[in-house]
């Protein structure tokens, strides 16, 4: 193996670990998921084939011996396939984006670029699944007396890595290069991406992903994609495992790397040296109509900064994607609806909350950290801190207002909520939008971020602060509680039997809050939650208009 392509290896390793490290919230979600999911899974894994590798080795397999061979074929053979699919995913976002391209094609040859980003893929794919593998094998390989289960596993994972990913590695730099340079296909990528993001969580909601999944099963179970298993099966001394076919399958994934290799070379040498495609006309023919629909209701500063906020938004939509972070826990609310065949009423609520919500921490909540380097430029225009907040307060009306009046209007019309209902949820969505953004501005200026996170895995962004997010959803969600107390039946005395409770358990001793304390307390966070985005604006307006960047 050549030298450079060795050094692209350590180099491009290095560098994700080094991201993942330097940031602490990536590392305590890593931790949090290996507590929660990873951890308990391989353990209870372990445990179970521990005691499988027993059974086999005091009984032997038998008249179960068929059925092994297809369930670890087949999960190899679908294993193979689901890493390809990751591979791809992430040759288009990641891997098969070059940073400078010109620099390192200069200082060496395509092949060994692709070779060195390859055996990277293979090594990061190995030390995700490689220590997961190890103790599975060597709990079976334990309980089995069967060491050689253990190399056998690990020979039968780096086949998978070494056909999966350079398979994916094809596909997706093949892929890029018609999102990015393509132009019939490259002016709607976004839409692509959006759409094959809602296909994916949708087949994950309606079942169809594990359908897919158990078809696959069943069709490559015998098929050469499974055949690396058979060197697994081959290290139990009382199954007969196929070695013939396992060589094979190892001289068939080298092949297929070699032929890939190739492939991907000239795929490569094309797509690392051609212009992406701008839209510049498309982006000066749709600022001249936002200008000029904005302009006949707003004052022309006010219409400048609004009309940027929106087209540097659209130009990049990546930078709101923290936004749509919530809709991931709709996955659950999904199934249900799915397996009641109704929307529940509380959907419905959460739903116009989130509209809400979003509508606030969609431009508003970090407008000093937001214009990055060109805040300067800003502060030395003639526009003023209150035209700088209209505008971009407007720009989150203008967001949210559209989903405001559709997403509860239609939830509430396919939930038990009665008209009445579904009508005063809607207005007060649409209420919550021209209020939220007011509220966000002063947070936001308070508790600004001007360093970008990486919001995706080759994107980063300026995003709001966490102690922003936390403020911001309080400060929203309290005024809402409290009208939804005062509305529910004995509200205020549910609220205060619940907090006697929880204050019982205090050591200072036992507090009786009655209902009527709740109701005032309900009353006063409505009115301070209506006083709250007249001050917020005040206070962020005057906050620009005084702000230095040093």
């Amino acid at each position: 193996m050549s030298t450079p392509a060795l050094l692209i290896t350590r180099v491009e390793i290095r560098r994700t670990f080094r991201t993942v490290r330097e940031s602490r919230t990536k590392v305590a979600i890593y931790a949090v998921l290996a507590l929660v999911l990873a951890v308990p899974t391989v353990g209870v894994g372990a445990f179970a084939l521990a005691a499988a590798g027993e059974g086999v080795a005091a009984d032997g397999i038998g008249e179960a011996a068929e059925e092994v061979t297809t369930v670890v074929t087949g999960g190899v053979a679908v294993g193979t396939v689901g890493v390809a699919v990751f591979a791809a995913a992430r040759a288009v976002t990641t891997v098969a984006k070059l940073d400078q391209p010109g620099f390192l094609l200069l200082s060496t040859r395509v092949r060994t670029a692709v070779v060195g980003l390859l055996l990277a893929e293979i090594g990061l794919f190995l030390s995700w699944l490689g220590v997961p593998t190890m103790v599975l094998a060597g709990a079976f390989a334990w309980g089995a007396t069967a060491p050689l289960v253990v190399p056998a596993a690990l020979v039968t994972l780096t086949l998978v890595l070494v056909a999966g990913v350079s398979v994916g590695f094809l596909v997706g730099i093949c892929l890029r290069h018609l999102l990015t340079v393509y132009e019939p296909i490259a002016r709607y990528r976004t839409v692509l991406f959006l759409t094959v993001g809602a296909v994916y969580f949708g087949a994950i909601a309606f079942g169809a992903f594990d359908t897919v999944v158990a078809v696959l099963f069943d069709r490559l179970a015998g098929s050469p994609l499974g055949w690396p298993g058979q060197l697994l099966l081959a290290a139990v001394p009382t199954v007969d495992g196929a070695v013939g076919e396992g060589a094979v399958a190892a001289l068939g994934s080298l092949a297929t790397a070699g032929t890939v290799v190739l492939l991907s070379t000239r795929v490569a040498a094309i797509h690392w040296v051609a212009d992406p495609v701008q839209s510049d006309d498309d982006h000066e023919r749709s600022a001249g109509r936002l200008d000029g629909g904005l302009s006949v209701v707003l004052p022309r500063r006010v219409t400048a900064v609004t009309a940027t906020t929106i087209r540097r938004t659209k130009r990049a939509p990546v930078r709101l994607i923290y936004v749509a972070y919530p809709l991931f826990g709709a996955l659950f609310f999904l199934q249900q609806i799915l397996a009641t065949g109704t929307v529940p009423s509380y959907v419905v609520v959460l739903l116009a909350v989130y509209v809400v919500w979003a509508a606030g921490a969609a431009f508003t909540l970090n407008i000093l950290g937001d214009r990055g380097p060109a805040m300067e430029s800003v502060l030395l225009s003639t526009v003023s801190g209150r035209e700088i907040v209209a505008g971009t307060v407007a720009a989150g009306t203008l967001l949210g207002l559209p989903f405001a009046l559709s997403a509860p209007l239609l939830a509430g019309l396919a939930s038990p909520l009665g008209l009445l209902e579904t009508g005063l949820l809607t207005a007060g969505a649409v209420a919550g939008v021209c209020v939220a953004p007011g509220l966000a501005t002063g947070i936001g200026v308070a508790f600004p971020r001007f360093g970008a996170v990486r919001v995706t895995n080759n994107r980063d962004a300026v995003i709001p602060s966490k102690t922003a997010f936390v403020l911001y959803t309080a400060g929203l969600l309290a005024p809402i509680l409290a009208a939804v107390t005062l509305y529910l039946d004995n509200g205020p005395e549910i609220v205060a039997a619940v907090l006697t409770g929880v204050l019982s358990v205090l050591p200072a001793g036992s507090v009786t809050v009655t209902g009527q304390a709740v109701a005032v307390a309900a009353g006063l966070t409505i009115v301070a939650g209506v006083i709250a985005p007249v001050l917020s604006v005040r206070h962020a307006a005057s906050r620009i208009d005084e702000y230095r960047p040093y």
